[in-house]
């Protein structure tokens, strides 16, 4: 495999936890754009000529929740197959259908799962979907 070094959007409005996701992707050989708002994250992608290659998606945000981000996400052609993965505070049978439903690769637990863990998921995602 060459060294590509792939492209993690982060959204995510816990500012300490954003830190920690961000250091933990950069060290896992990541580069990553972090915001704090479903809108900023419309914005960023908007603005950008070349897609990340995977989001990681806060649920719960300020101004919005998962839901409508994936609903904004779906609704453009040029980003509507960025692999998305959901790490929240609480999930329910419903919120993953629905999610899963709107293309979300996985939905985790922030309570039940390491860093590490959801990090290993998603080089494992990107290096998957550049193999294809």
């Amino acid at each position: 495999m060459d060294n590509k070094k792939y492209t993690i959007l982060v959204i995510e409005d816990e500012e300490l936890l954003l830190s920690a996701i961000v250091r933990k992707l950069q060290m896992n050989g990541l580069n990553v754009i972090s915001c704090k708002s479903g809108q900023d994250g419309i914005e960023i992608l908007t603005k950008s000529e070349k897609n990340p290659d995977a989001i990681w998606l806060d649920y719960y945000l300020k101004d919005m929740n998962g839901l409508e981000f994936m609903n904004k996400l779906k609704t453009n052609e040029k980003w509507s197959h960025i692999p998305t993965i959901v790490v929240s505070n609480s999930a329910s049978f419903e919120k993953i259908t629905n999610m899963s439903a709107l293309g979300v690769k996985k939905y985790y637990l922030k309570a039940e799962n390491r860093l590490e863990e959801i990090i290993a998921y998603i080089k494992g995602l990107v290096e998957e979907k550049d193999k294809l």
